[in-house]
């Protein structure tokens, strides 16, 4: 197995184990805003912990990214940056090196 097939693998649980919590809160909740699930992710020291780390993790995988999409001539690389907002970064991490996975390889193939 190709490794870039576990990359695909780790976005689809990315998507799958995020939103089963996404999923929870619009479940249980009165006020499902974006605005209040927002003001929950800063109700504990733990999860303004967690929520500093991700800001992080995704500042400086845009950093990286961005960058690297355009070198490598990625199609619909942008989709990705509103796709980390509105799905998880645990999705479009992965999906990226998917991505890229599959252009470095189709490079590779084409110059031998």
């Amino acid at each position: 197995m190709k490794f870039k097939y576990v990359y695909l693998l780790l976005a689809i649980l990315g998507v799958c184990y995020t939103w089963y919590f996404n999923i929870q809160f619009y479940q249980t909740e009165e006020n499902t805003s974006i605005l209040n699930f927002i003001a929950q992710t800063k109700t504990t020291f733990p999860a303004k912990s967690f929520s500093a780390d991700l800001t992080v993790v995704v500042l400086t995988f845009f950093a990286w990214y961005i960058p690297e999409s355009l070198k490598l001539k990625i199609k619909y690389w942008w989709v990705l940056i509103p796709l980390t907002f509105l799905v998880a970064i645990a999705f479009t991490f992965p999906l990226f090196l998917y991505l890229r996975a599959n252009k470095l390889e189709k490079r590779s193939i084409i110059s031998n």
